[in-house]
């Protein structure tokens, strides 16, 4: 059994009260359930340990000295949603593909008030569920369960929707992003560099005469060549805010941030190297033995009068003197 089996089996449980006896007893009945359980004294302490080892569930006594449970509930709400699964498993994927940070952290607060008032401001502060003192046992071993359950299946269905999203946005052949998306993102792009006031490059990339490719050695091998050339324009779209997509056929493109056309054609003129570097033997290459392609590049500082369109036709523009000028090469349109 590796260590995330196990986890999911042993959810950790952090028992929060200034009682000892209450916590202890807490403790034990939780432990007995199978729960791994860390135990503190008061509110500060509870956001300490949870910032050191974020636990599954937190039982939070509502009154106690130094931080009362309904201020601690608040905090760890704020923190739960800077330290959510969702935000770690997004680093995996685009960046642009932030999923909102639904906090799913359940919060079981513990009180000795069940007036009306408290119970109102436990659930105001975010506290997913109470019960009241004395303990019913079974109550709260029921309600454990029940919490735990429920953050799983909200885990597993926001991963799934995620990976849909992913899907949605994904060419299926080269794995980079799809034309919808990267018209999608061009135009948010533009909107962000526009309001900072800082350049915006696109690179559009054409496989040299590629269709001779496919009519000499097929279509399975042409999309095998397609498939290798676009995880080196990928693996060269390094920083998070970088995109690569397929623009259509065998035309690619890097949306970049941030970029001037210098470090615009650093990135372009690596992309042709690496490809170059491949050696996919192309005998019907009016240029080269070996599949080759041609950039072309266009940068500006965005602003509310121009359009993304424009950048798309300039860099469009720069994709045409390259192959006018002999193809294998980038070429610049300033």
């Amino acid at each position: 059994m590796n260590y995330l089996d196990w986890k999911q089996q042993h959810p950790s449980i952090l028992v929060v009260d200034d009682d000892k006896v209450i916590r202890t007893l807490i403790a034990k009945v939780m432990e007995k359930e199978g729960y791994q359980v860390t135990q503190v004294t008061n509110g500060l302490e509870c956001l300490e340990s949870y910032l050191k080892n974020p636990p599954d569930l937190v039982l939070l006594d509502a009154q106690m000295p130094v931080m009362d449970g309904f201020t601690c509930c608040q905090e760890l709400k704020k923190l739960s949603a800077k330290n959510s699964i969702f935000n770690d498993y997004n680093k995996t994927h685009e960046s642009d593909k932030i999923l909102a940070s639904i906090d799913k952290l359940p919060i079981l607060m513990i009180t000795g008030l069940d007036d009306e008032e408290s119970v109102n401001k436990a659930f105001n502060v975010g506290a997913t569920d109470y019960v009241t003192k004395p303990i019913h046992w079974a109550v709260l071993k029921q309600r454990v369960r029940r919490l735990l359950a429920q953050t799983r299946l909200y885990q597993q269905l926001e991963i799934a929707n995620h990976e849909l999203k992913r899907l949605v946005n994904i060419d299926s052949l080269t794995q980079l992003s799809n034309r919808r998306r990267f018209d999608e993102y061009l135009y948010q792009q533009w909107g962000v560099m526009a309001r900072q006031e800082q350049p915006l490059s696109l690179i559009l990339c054409d496989i040299d005469f590629f269709k001779f490719y496919n009519d000499t050695y097929g279509h399975q091998a042409g999309d095998q060549c397609l498939e290798k050339i676009a995880n080196v324009i990928s693996n060269q779209a390094k920083r998070a805010a970088d995109l690569a997509a397929r623009y259509g056929g065998e035309e690619m493109a890097v949306i970049l941030p941030n970029t001037d056309s210098k470090g615009a054609f650093m990135v372009a003129e690596n992309i042709r190297q690496k490809i170059a570097s491949l050696k996919i033997i192309h005998q019907a290459s009016r240029v080269s033995d070996y599949v080759s392609i041609s950039l072309g590049i266009a940068s500006c500082i965005p602003d509310v009068n121009s359009s993304p369109k424009e950048l798309i036709k300039k860099a469009d523009e720069a994709l045409y003197k390259a192959k006018d000028t002999g193809r294998n090469r980038v070429a610049i349109n300033n």
